[in-house]
């Protein structure tokens, strides 16, 4: 019996001392770490801006033959493509203007295959980006290969500013920077480059149109085929020419009188 109490004791200040909030206290766990603030994932970067080629050509100056041509030929498709490409070298773009087209017989364009068509258009342009300032150590690198291939090259020069493409049969300066801004850069000329690839020669010039009639000088005054001198010149000295004819016949008519009169008094 002593031996069952003394158990029972043993057990019940065993219960007590686990229940107790001292010992809850120091067998409770240590508090778990707070977790990690991790800082804010960056925004992704904004997809580069493309440049559209045709909106570009057809509002930036008289460029619509140019473009007509880029999109009959399917060249707009191959140099927006090189344009959209920002890993890429870029592309540097010569466009002539209309009047540069204008300038040049119809027949000079209107003769061309398809292929040759759609070389001449790759002719003006060079697979990668140059800006103004570039110029001048490319020209160091004649001739140049242009979209069109090895065989069409040109020749860059650089003088104080004033850059020329050089073609065969044509070499045109750049007027303008249309557009430049990495990966496409867009300059005017004021003529169309002309391979010697396609054009065996020459191309002839489009006849000058007539001069306009000078609407300040009148009709009387037109000068006469014949004298070279003004209408009205010519009627003044006509009203004179008829009265020196008048006074010379009274004159005769006087003198015949008088020696009339004078014969019938003898």
């Amino acid at each position: 019996m002593r031996l069952r109490a003394g158990v029972f004791t043993v057990a019940m200040l065993a219960i007590a001392v686990l229940s107790s909030p001292a010992f809850a206290q120091k067998t409770k766990s240590p508090p778990a770490p707070p977790a990690a603030v991790l800082p804010p994932s960056p925004a992704p970067a904004p997809a580069p801006r493309h440049v559209d080629l045709a909106d570009l050509l057809s509002v930036a100056g008289p460029f619509h033959t140019f473009l007509d041509y880029l999109q009959k030929t399917s060249v707009l498709e191959t140099f927006q493509s090189k344009a959209n490409d920002t890993k890429e070298e870029g592309i540097t773009m010569f466009v002539p203007k209309d009047s540069a087209f204008a300038a040049l017989r119809t027949t000079t364009f209107a003769n061309l295959t398809s292929d040759q068509l759609k070389s001449l258009m790759l002719y003006h342009a060079l697979p990668k980006y140059y800006s103004l300032a570039e110029f001048n150590k490319l020209s160091s690198l004649n001739p140049v290969a242009t979209f069109a291939g090895s065989q069409y090259t040109l020749n860059l020069t650089d003088n104080m500013g004033s850059i020329r493409i050089k073609s065969m049969w044509s070499n045109p300066k750049i007027s303008s920077s249309v557009y430049s801004t990495r990966p496409v850069a867009v300059y005017e000329v004021d003529k169309v480059l002309l391979p010697m690839q396609i054009f065996k020669s020459d191309p002839p010039l489009a006849p000058a149109p007539a001069p306009a009639p000078d609407d300040a000088k009148s009709s009387d005054d037109a000068p006469s085929p014949a004298s070279g001198k003004p209408a009205s010149q010519k009627a003044k000295a006509g009203s004179k020419s008829a009265s020196h004819c008048a006074g010379v016949g009274v004159a005769s008519y006087l003198a015949v009188a008088v020696s009339g009169g004078l014969m019938m008094l003898l």
